[in-house]
């Protein structure tokens, strides 16, 4: 099992950027695919983006595509999300998740750990 603690999240103007942050707990956290995902109010929550246990294989979502980058660092247990080019359209939790499936989930239930949100807030 593995616990996940996002940070970084916050309030920006549209065109800023934010760094997220996922750590997780545990020494196996290069067995797991992780990924990126969001809710906004009212809405269901979507896939963001999606990275391999080593981090040779990503995805994202179209509307993400070009500017966020999502990576990882195996030795610090931790995944991260740049996020470029801020639109108010991004504005939702953001949560990190874990699967212990080989391939990166391209939605959430093909995940099995989740972390309890950080806030991203962008205003126009």
């Amino acid at each position: 099992q593995v616990q996940l603690v996002e940070s970084g999240g916050g309030l920006v103007q549209a065109g800023g950027s934010l760094r997220l942050s996922c750590a997780a707990s545990g020494r196996t956290f290069s067995i797991y695919t992780m990924g990126w995902f969001r809710q906004a109010p009212g809405k269901e929550r979507e896939t963001v983006a999606a990275i391999s246990r080593s981090g040779g294989t990503t995805y994202y979502a179209d509307s993400v595509k070009g500017r966020f980058t999502i990576s990882r660092d195996n030795a610090k247990n931790t995944v991260y999300m740049q996020m470029n080019s801020l639109k108010p359209e991004d504005t939702a939790v953001y949560y990190c998740a874990a699967s212990r499936s080989p391939v990166p989930g391209r939605t959430p239930p093909e995940y099995d750990y989740w972390g309890q949100g950080t806030q991203v807030t962008v205003s126009s």
